[in-house]
């Protein structure tokens, strides 16, 4: 067990990033970058122990900060889509930067993925190895009203999960929805699609979205179609009847607030089990539809169409402009505060 530091380069304002590698006690490797608290490798066992990269990649800052579809970052201050970047809050309205077309996009030009973190903690204890990350968000930073402090903690433990907590306060009225956009390959990054990979969510429901990715306000049941994951099915079985691919907000059954499993994904020539747990009420399934071969990741390959998935725990894409979702809303005096782990073993 442990944890190590080196110098990971330069932002092209001059501030440094440096790069931690965390160990477990089962020698499960993490490494993450304070830029953007990216994590830029996680090497787990198959069934017959060999370790192996399950993340998309890269292996300089510099690639990091040229071209990355988020790869591994965190999202902020609003993880997916706010239409127009509009909506009003307490009878003011408020303009984002549109980055996704018309729309906002994962906290716009500059979010959270694209900040030098302050690492304001190493832990170590008896059973995790962890990073304690914050960043002070400026008022109307990107479009987004009140001075936020957020901390953002990940640890490594001895479970072989990778637990992240957030926690958020602001001295104004905003709207809030923090979330890890990690690339998952449980087969090994750069491998082969994952089109092959067995997923079951643990939603009844999902956000129905129209040509732009927006939710129409609709909560469609699942039963029957391409969007039943219910019980597990391989990730392109059905993706051919979805227009685009898969990149849909499920409804968790468990509603949020409360913690509860929300994924399980099985790959079977590793025999990688990842399951995913959080107190959100929401999950994006994306399938790596906009991969298309022009990115190389860590190992020399290129990641091509469907050679990553993404489970985003999250509040629903659009919420701030849909009162019937869940609230996304942190006023002065509340703290913001959600858990996510990712556990991974093998069958």
């Amino acid at each position: 067990m442990g944890i190590t530091k080196k110098a990971f380069g330069q932002t092209k304002d001059g501030k440094a990033a440096d790069i931690y590698t965390l160990t477990n006690a089962n020698g499960m490797r993490m490494r993450v970058t304070n830029y953007g608290g990216i994590v830029t490798s996680l090497k787990v066992p198959d069934k017959k122990g060999k370790m192996g990269d399950v993340t998309l990649g890269y292996n300089t800052l510099a690639e990091y900060i040229e071209a990355t579809p988020y790869f591994g970052a965190l999202i902020g201050r609003y993880g997916n889509r706010i239409a127009k970047g509009k909506f009003t809050l307490d009878g003011k309205e408020y303009t984002l930067v549109t980055n996704n077309g018309p729309n906002h996009l994962h906290g716009g030009t500059k979010g959270f993925d694209k900040v030098v973190w302050d690492v304001v903690e190493e832990i170590e204890t008896d059973d995790a190895v962890g990073l304690k990350l914050h960043y002070v968000s400026a008022d109307m930073e990107e479009g987004y009203p009140g001075k936020l402090d957020v901390t953002v903690t990940y640890l490594l433990t001895n479970d072989n999960e990778w637990k992240i907590k957030y926690e958020a306060t602001t001295d104004k009225a905003t709207v809030l929805n923090l979330t890890q956009h990690a690339y998952w390959s449980l087969a090994g990054e750069g491998t082969e699609d994952i089109l092959g990979h067995q997923l079951q969510l643990f939603a009844d429901r999902y956000t129905p979205v129209d040509q732009g990715l927006i939710p129409t306000g609709e909560l469609a049941p699942v039963a029957g179609g391409p969007m039943d994951f219910t019980k597990p099915h391989r990730i392109g079985e059905r993706i051919a009847q979805v227009p685009g691919g898969y990149d849909h907000n499920f409804v968790l059954r468990s509603g949020g607030k409360k913690m509860a499993m929300a994924a399980k994904v099985y790959e079977e020539t590793s025999g990688r089990v990842m399951e995913v747990y959080t107190d959100q009420p929401g999950i994006q399934f994306y399938a790596g539809n906009f991969l298309d071969g022009t990115l190389v990741g860590k190992a020399g390959k290129p990641y091509q169409k469907h050679y990553g998935f993404c489970l985003e725990t999250q509040h629903f894409p659009e919420s701030p402009n849909k009162p019937q979702f869940p609230s996304t809303v942190l006023r002065p005096g509340e703290r913001y505060q959600t858990q996510t782990v990712y556990k991974f073993s093998t069958k």
